[in-house]
Order: structure tokens, then C-alpha cells, then sequence
């Protein structure tokens, strides 16, 4: 789960982390009457889920409450690449001496969280790692550790950060972590963290984004989020504790487990196919978790034919086949289904989809063949 930025500094905060004075609003009034309790020149920043915000016209820098105003109508009339913008954060404006980018994030090959620096970085970081990469200093933490002061020093050092800077930076450093590490995050990124020219350090832009997995510890954090930047078929799958992932191929795939379900994408691209998204009903789903995501893949019109691969352990293959049932009368399909049902009472499970006019298939392969054939209409 992605963070807005004026979220990811609040929680930067909470954590001795350094950001300017402001406040997000929700319409141009109010920007304006944070405007004036800030007072002097402030920056209007558009609050969507998506990289470019400035370069699109979502960041402004206003002189005066008045423009602030002015600005902040025009912004919250805006779409940034899709996404409407609800709300703009009113920050205090910072006269900006040096920029660094300064993140933590997952380093899945090293197993590890790493921390990641650099001195060249600020918003341009994309273009550093691509045509520079070693101007980014990486430091991987020990999670059984935590990030112990002397990598931090190491950072700074290796980013030429002044040393009158070090104190503030390492402050920094461990803010981020325990940001990081006790919320569960997969990424806590400042960009720019800046120095300004009256010798301050502090986050000037925030971003975080949230393990699914672990939402279930953080309630406050779950109610953040924001509907507006994911597909609807995601957020209704949620509701029925549906993992789905909406992709660009024509075959939807409903399996039971995650290593099924990339194998059975897998294989649907072997035989030429591609498939439409990324769904796992998971363990011991019932027959009305079936028909929710039946009904999910059967919302994209792109889907010219579905394959339902279910190996019945904890998941029942007669349950699964009483939902794909339910389905089919509530949504009527018009495209062919192709349905591999193995493992626990999967022969009553076929029985039920005898009459279904479906194709069934004994094995994967056999299966991804025919869904390819289907939806290619043959």
C-alpha cells in the first residue's frame, strides 16, 4: 500500500525526522488560511499516488495566501496521469542549498534491508542510477542488529556530507529505520532530503509503501489508503480477502495458491497466451469467495476466456465448483471456461460441472492449451 506524501511525513515526525511546517487541505479555502498562519512564500503540492507530480503542474510555489489560493484551484481541478487530485499539501517553502536522496528499502537477493544514499541524487535519482550507478552508496542493515550508528557515518562520509551536517544526519538515519522497520514498510524514501541555506536538515518530500501482508497490524495505517490509484477489481477483491493483481492479457485465471498461480500463468504464456490478471483464492475458499472472483475477472472485457486450476488440499473441489455454479447464474458469462479440478472431492467437483457447458482438462498443460485456443477463438 502506497502513502501520500503529506502521510509519509507525518509518520517521518513521529519519529524525530525533520519537515517543513504545513498541512494538507481539501479545497482552495482552506490552502488558503494555511497559507496565512504559515505566512512568507509557500510550495502547493498536489497529493496523488504517481512520480512526475512538478513536471505535470502539481507543484507550485505561491508568494501570498492569495495565490496560494489561486494555485491550489488550479491543482485540485487536475489529473495526473489519470489520478484526480483531492487534496494539496501546504508547506512552508525552503530555500534549498544541496539535495540528497536518502531511502530504505528491500534488497530481496541479499535478503536484507539496504539504505541507500546519494549525494547527486535528489529528483533526478532515476536518471543517476541509470547513467551513474555508483554514485549511490548502499549499506545493507542486519535486521537482528538494526542500523547501527556507524553506518550512517559511513553514508555520510561516502556522500561528502559536511561534517557539521553528521549529528543531524545520523538522527536522520536512525528516524528512518525505526520508520521503516516499525511500520512494516518495503520502501521509506526521502527525496529530497535537502539542506537549506539557513543550515537546516530536513525530508522535504516523503514517500512510503506499506507490506499488504502485514496490514493487519496496522489498522491506522489501513485506513489511509487511497481507492483512488488502484483498479476497482483490486479493491473489490479485498473485501472477500481475494489476492488479485489486474494484468494486460484476455485469459483470467482463478487458482488456489500463489506458486499455482504463477505457474499457471507461466505456462499460459508458454503456449502463446497471456494471462489477464494474477488471482489467488487461497486456502479452504468457499463457494460465495468463488463467485466474488468469478465475478472479478469477468468485469474486464479484455477476458475472452477464463481458466479455473484448483488442486484441492484445504480447498475443497466440490466448493469451488458450487461457486463457479453461483457465478454463472448470477453473471451469465459469455466467454468459454476452462476448469482443471484435482485433489480433495474433485470428482464430485466435476460431477457438479458436468452439465456447466465447460471444458475441462486433466492436467496444466492440457488446461493453458485449451484457454489459449479458447480465447483465440478456436
Amino acid at each position: 500500500m502506497k502513502l501520500h506524501e503529506y502521510q509519509s511525513k507525518l509518520i517521518f515526525s513521529k519519529y524525530g525526522i525533520p519537515i517543513p511546517k504545513g498541512r494538507v487541505a481539501a479545497t482552495a479555502q482552506e490552502a488558503r488560511h494555511i497559507a496565512e498562519e504559515l505566512g512568507g512564500r509557500i510550495v502547493i503540492k498536489s497529493q496523488v499516488l504517481v512520480g512526475g507530480r512538478g513536471k505535470a503542474g502539481g507543484v507550485k510555489v505561491a508568494r501570498d495566501p492569495q495565490e496560494a489560493e489561486q494555485l491550489a484551484t488550479q491543482i485540485l481541478g487536475m489529473e495526473i496521469k489519470g489520478l484526480p487530485v483531492r487534496k494539496v499539501l501546504v508547506d512552508e517553502a525552503a530555500a534549498i542549498e544541496s539535495e540528497i536522496y536518502f531511502a530504505i528499502t528491500n534488497d530481496r537477493a541479499a535478503k536484507k534491508p539496504v539504505m541507500m544514499a546519494s549525494a547527486a541524487g535528489g529528483m533526478d535519482i532515476e536518471e543517476v542510477a541509470a547513467k551513474t550507478p555508483e554514485k549511490i552508496i548502499k549499506v545493507h542493515i542486519d535486521p537482528l542488529l538494526g542500523l547501527r550508528e556507524y553506518q550512517a557515518r559511513d553514508v555520510a562520509l561516502a556522500i561528502d556530507l559536511p561534517r557539521e551536517y553528521w549529528k543531524d544526519f545520523i538522527k536522520i538515519a536512525s528516524g528512518l529505520w525505526q520508520t521503516y522497520k516499525e511500520n512494516d514498510a518495503t520502501l521509506a524514501e526521502i527525496n529530497p532530503l535537502v539542506i537549506t541555506k539557513d543550515k537546516r536538515v530536513m525530508a522535504l518530500d516523503g514517500k512510503m509503501i506499506i507490506d499488504d501482508n502485514a496490514m493487519f497490524r496496522h489498522s491506522d495505517l489501513a485506513e489511509m489508503r487511497d481507492i483512488d490509484e488502484e483498479a476497482p477489481a483490486e479493491t473489490e477483491a479485498r473485501k472477500y480477502g481475494l489476492s488479485f493483481i489486474k494484468l494486460d492479457g484476455n485469459i483470467g485465471c482463478m487458482v488456489n495458491g500463489a506458486g499455482l498461480a504463477m505457474t499457471s500463468m507461466d505456462v499460459i504464456k508458454l503456449f502463446g497466451g497471456e494471462p489477464a490478471n494474477f488471482l489467488d483464492i487461497g486456502g479452504g475458499a468457499g463457494a460465495d469467495k468463488v463467485a466474488a472472483a468469478m465475478r472479478i475477472i469477468l468485469t474486464d472485457p479484455n477476458v475472452k476466456a477464463v481458466l479455473f486450476n484448483i488442486f484441492g488440499g484445504i480447498t475443497r473441489c466440490d466448493e469451488v465448483a458450487r461457486g463457479i455454479l453461483t457465478a454463472m447464474d448470477e453473471v451469465k458469462p459469455k466467454v468459454p471456461m476452462v476448469v482443471r479440478l484435482v485433489g480433495t472431492n474433485a470428482e464430485e467437483g466435476r460431477k457438479l460441472l458436468e452439465n456447466a457447458n465447460m471444458i475441462t482438462a486433466e492436467t496444466l498443460a492440457d488446461a493453458a492449451k485449451k484457454s489459449v485456443a479458447a480465447a483465440q477463438g478456436k
